[in-house]
């Protein structure tokens, strides 16, 4: 079935960082995050795959949330998760095809909403070579840096935006921790430590599903990393050829239970992640700290408030407990005063209003293509660092592929 009809200059790191953390205030402060006629029409296309990653995180439904967006459009290539779709968004145009969706409709922008990374690169080429001018692509972004490096490349020459759901990296609350970084309030940045969740996916498969939000997150704190050095292990041993086998949820080549990663960054602080299945954390070390020598802020994804501030010398011993003071939109300590700006982060409604901004003002999003590819090219070191014996490998990976295929 092809179709379906149904009712219903450049910059430094500094101040790349102050300007992310100026965007995400002016988005905390502005209602709609860009002035435009709210009455004219976007057109929009969302492109879905049931049973291969469905819809995302609410990738669909965001659009919904945008009064001068129309979704215009359904692609599903499983025609009964399809015709949900279609009945949930109330939308009546439906493809089983994509591509063919693409050149017929035409929208303007488009979600690529799979949750499957295997998806991703296929569907938003197309989008990108058929004209569409932004694109909102679910994360893992991609698979490997030679498919963001095709994708970079599309954008460029097509001219089209491209931004990644890496949502906390729109929050408001970023701004607020920078400001208690460059206030001298955390002292000295010592080092930045992140953890995935520690479930049953400990190891290869959190590191990138959910370990690539920390890793966006150091990249944003830390600048863009200069080497990792990392090892994989599995059931304590390390992890050779015979024990690579297909990831979940099309991640391509994947192995451990076990991995520890260091990555130095440009601005000279050296960043950590580990993660370990089954780790007795309840999913509370899913986390990022930012360790200084008068203080430690913990980010805690997808949590409100999504920060808080212990301070005090970390390595001082103390008699007295020492609180974890919460970071809101408003500062450190102080009350939420902009709840609804938090949900729009949950809901991807930030996100979006900044790629909307980002076609009509010609800039790139706070979450990029560049951005994106550059999570995607933290994770796979550690695959490649892991390949040569623990060895640090420089940025850029000159493997752009998945190295555990060459274990």
């Amino acid at each position: 079935m092809e179709c379906l009809n149904a009712p219903a200059t450049k910059i430094n790191a500094m101040q790349r960082r102050s300007f992310l953390a100026a965007s995400s205030l002016w988005l905390a402060n502005s209602t709609y995050g860009i002035e435009r006629d709210t009455t004219a029409q976007r057109r929009v296309a969302v492109i879905g795959h049931t049973g291969r990653g469905n819809y995302g995180h609410g990738l669909d439904v965001v659009w919904k949330r945008i009064p001068e967006a129309q979704i215009v459009a359904v692609a599903d290539g499983n025609a009964a998760g399809l015709a949900k779709e279609l009945k949930k968004l109330g939308v009546d145009q439906g493809y089983t095809d994509f591509r063919k969706m693409l050149a017929e409709v035409k929208p303007e922008f488009v979600s690529v909403a799979p949750r499957h990374a295997d998806q991703h690169h296929d569907m938003a080429l197309a989008a990108i070579e058929s004209g569409v001018k932004g694109l909102y692509v679910e994360k893992p972004f991609c698979r490997t840096p030679a498919e963001a490096d095709s994708l970079i490349a599309a954008c460029k020459e097509h001219h089209a935006k491209l931004a990644v759901a890496h949502r906390n990296r729109y929050h408001p609350t970023l701004a607020q921790i920078d400001k208690v970084i460059d206030s001298g309030e955390l002292g000295k940045l010592l080092q930045i430590r992140g953890r995935g969740k520690g479930d049953r996916r400990g190891g290869g498969e959190d590191l990138w599903v959910l370990g690539s939000h920390i890793l966006n997150l150091i990249h944003y704190f830390a600048g863009a990393p200069t080497s990792c050095s990392a090892t994989m292990l599995l059931n304590g041993k390390p992890v050779s050829a015979r024990d690579v086998q297909p990831g979940a949820e099309g991640l391509g080549p994947l192995a451990a239970n076990e991995l520890h990663a260091r990555y130095e960054t440009k601005k000279g602080i050296v960043a950590y992640y580990d993660s370990i299945a089954n780790d007795d954390t309840g999913g509370n070390a899913y986390c990022l700290q930012l360790i200084g020598s008068k203080g430690i802020v913990t980010l805690h994804i997808d949590r409100d408030p999504v920060a808080h501030l212990t301070p005090g010398n970390p390595f001082h011993p103390t008699s007295t407990p020492r609180p974890w003071i919460p970071i809101t939109t408003a500062g450190v300590g102080m009350p939420e005063s902009q709840p609804e700006k938090v949900a729009e982060v949950h809901n991807h409604v930030l996100a979006v209003r900044d790629l909307i901004e980002a076609v009509d003002r010609d800039r790139e999003p706070l979450c990029g293509v560049h951005d994106g590819a550059l999570t995607v090219e933290m994770i796979c070191a550690v695959f490649e660092s892991h390949r040569q014996g623990g060895k640090s490998v420089q940025f850029p990976l000159q493997e752009r592929g998945n190295a555990l295929e060459k274990l």
